[in-house]
């Protein structure tokens, strides 16, 4: 079944729709579909936002009891090991960040700079097809949540 998400308003349904292609292309490891994804994600404001609410959702759906570093550490690899096969340029540093962002524990600091938009929207796909094999929950469920979650947030935050 193909979503259209029409029912948004447009700055999120090109979230979806950017976010929906770069999913897509990387469950298919399509390189060629991906890298033409990847920089629609890249351009959607807030993105980052919206998948980093879509990887929370999805950790918490495969670790009901919470995370330890031991499970952290599982996540990080078994997404590394598994994108490198098909994606040889996964930075391992970007999939941590968005890992530990995702959790709310990721602080820069002096000594890290944040990954730039473009390796985020590179690397989150992959962190998401990931998490979607092993929980086993449809993507655009996880993303309407994630969107209901920030409308939610914005609301108490105004």
């Amino acid at each position: 079944m193909t979503v259209t998400w029409r029912h948004l308003p447009a700055p999120a349904r090109e979230i979806a729709v950017a976010a929906t292609a770069a999913v897509e292309a990387a469950q298919a490891r399509d390189s060629a579909a991906y890298d033409g994804a990847v920089p629609r994600l890249a351009g959607a404001d807030r993105a980052g936002l919206v998948l980093g609410g879509v990887v929370r959702l999805l950790l918490e759906q495969a670790h009901p009891d919470g995370l330890d570093s031991d499970d952290v550490r599982q996540v990080l690899e078994r997404c590394v090991r598994a994108a490198a096969t098909w994606r040889p340029d996964v930075d391992p540093h970007v999939v941590l960040v968005l890992l530990a962002g995702a959790l709310g524990v990721y602080d820069p600091g002096d000594d890290d700079t944040p990954p730039a938009p473009a390796a985020v929207a590179a690397h989150v796909p992959l962190l998401v097809v990931d998490l979607l094999a092993v929980t086993g929950v449809p993507f655009a469920g996880c993303l309407e949540a994630a969107f209901a979650e920030v409308a939610r947030t914005e609301r108490h935050d105004d």
